[in-house]
């Protein structure tokens, strides 16, 4: 038995947003171990039509797959998890479309090993599997949930699926024979809070071919003005509030001493409150954009203000393999093995972040040397061949050979 079953909560093709980059990272490393049949959800129609495409760079390392449009209601979800006493982001995953394909997929004799990405994929495995199950977790979402508060009914909904969620992590992690996590701290923080065993941190890596500030990209124009990028989708919570604090509390500072400087809001689908910054006249919201390394090359600082964040974020390795100087706060900079002050600056305080970007700005030498050793630790350490190589002992095989 040597095929392979892959769960994930959205189609993990094109790599074009963090938790595509790191599914689809492992998904294509999957495919040196053993075939891979997949299962997943999609966004839309849009996102689900990339399956030829992901077919056709798979080759034949992919087998059977089942792409699912997610068209469950967020209150039919709410009213479900309320019912059932689940959280809301298992009900909003849940279907039976899915669970019958999963069934009939692993009651084959050919798939050996159940690989589940994010823990709302974790229902449709059976709780008797007989198959080896890696769950890979990537963040403590039960944390993340614990941490966003907020006020009203939103303040008890969010305590309410931080305790839900601990309650499935824990059922989950007791029946996997690993349980995976994006970095130490996550995987630390895990074992704290559910005294789990058999728990690993994979960290995700960064293409450093791709993410090259030499490689073949459309440039934009020469800036005259100076420039600072963030970078991300911007319908994510901690990424929306991360830059419209930056622009309420930073970027005044900022301007007071360069009135000239631009900050770029770089992403996908920006929420209402993200598209109004763009009524400022120092602030340029993009929405998608055909490639983010243009932006990057630009840019002559990047900032990762992030107040709440998981894992390791893409954002801040995708600027530093872009040799582009990097402001972040210390969430943004967790589960990164980096050097402050050399590879990167690591402040939270608005002052702080300010006075660092215009030390920056003054000091372009600084800030190339800065880029410079970003770019050096993101090849020494952050190559995804190197990060995702225990994967094959966890799952008990070694690497497929390819006929050339």
């Amino acid at each position: 038995m040597r095929d392979i079953l892959f769960l994930a909560h959205r189609i993990p093709y094109p790599p074009d947003r963090g938790d595509k980059i790191r599914s689809w990272n492992i998904l294509k490393h999957l495919g040196t171990l053993g075939r891979v049949h997949l299962a997943s959800f999609a966004d839309d129609a849009a996102d689900a039509a990339h399956l030829p495409a992901l077919r056709a760079v798979m080759g034949g390392s992919l087998g059977e797959a089942h792409v699912e449009v997610r068209t469950k209601p967020k209150l039919t979800a709410a009213a479900e998890a309320l019912r059932e006493g689940k959280p809301i982001s298992l009900t909003a995953f849940d279907s039976a479309a899915m669970r019958g394909f999963v069934r009939r997929m692993l009651e084959r004799d050919g798939v050996d090993t159940v690989f589940a990405f994010s823990s709302q994929m974790a229902q449709f495995v059976p709780a008797k599997c007989r198959q080896r199950f890696i769950m890979d977790f990537v963040d403590m979402d039960s944390a993340k949930f614990a941490a966003y508060g907020g006020k009203g009914p939103m303040r008890w909904i969010h305590r309410r699926e931080a305790v839900r969620l601990l309650e499935h992590e824990q059922e989950v992690a007791s029946r996997a024979d690993a349980s995976l996590f994006v970095s130490p701290g996550e995987a630390a923080l895990f074992r704290e809070r559910t005294r789990a065993a058999n728990v690993h941190a994979v960290c995700n890596g960064i293409d450093l071919d791709f993410y090259n500030p030499t490689a073949g990209f459309d440039r934009l124009p020469e800036q005259q003005s100076p420039l600072l990028v963030f970078t991300g989708q911007m319908d994510y919570r901690p990424n929306a509030e991360a830059v419209l604090d930056f622009a309420d509390k930073v970027l005044p500072i900022i301007l007071q001493t360069r009135p000239e400087v631009r900050f770029a809001i770089v992403g996908r689908n920006p929420t209402a409150a993200v598209r109004r910054l763009a009524d400022r006249p120092n602030v340029i919201v993009t929405g998608a954009v055909p490639d983010v390394r243009s932006w990057l090359a630009a840019a002559n600082v990047a900032v990762a203000p992030l107040g709440i964040a998981r894992g390791i974020q893409n954002k801040v390795l995708e600027a530093m393999a872009m040799a582009r100087p990097v402001v972040a706060s210390a969430a943004a900079f967790e589960g990164i093995n980096a050097v402050p002050g050399r590879d990167l600056i690591v402040t939270d305080r608005p002052e702080a972040q300010a006075w660092h970007v215009l030390d920056l700005l003054a000091h372009p030498q600084d800030a190339a040397e800065i880029g410079a050793a970003a770019r050096r630790r993101m090849e020494t350490r952050y190559r995804w061949e190197a990060q995702l190589a225990p994967l094959a002992a966890l799952l008990g095989r070694a690497p497929r050979l390819v006929a050339a």
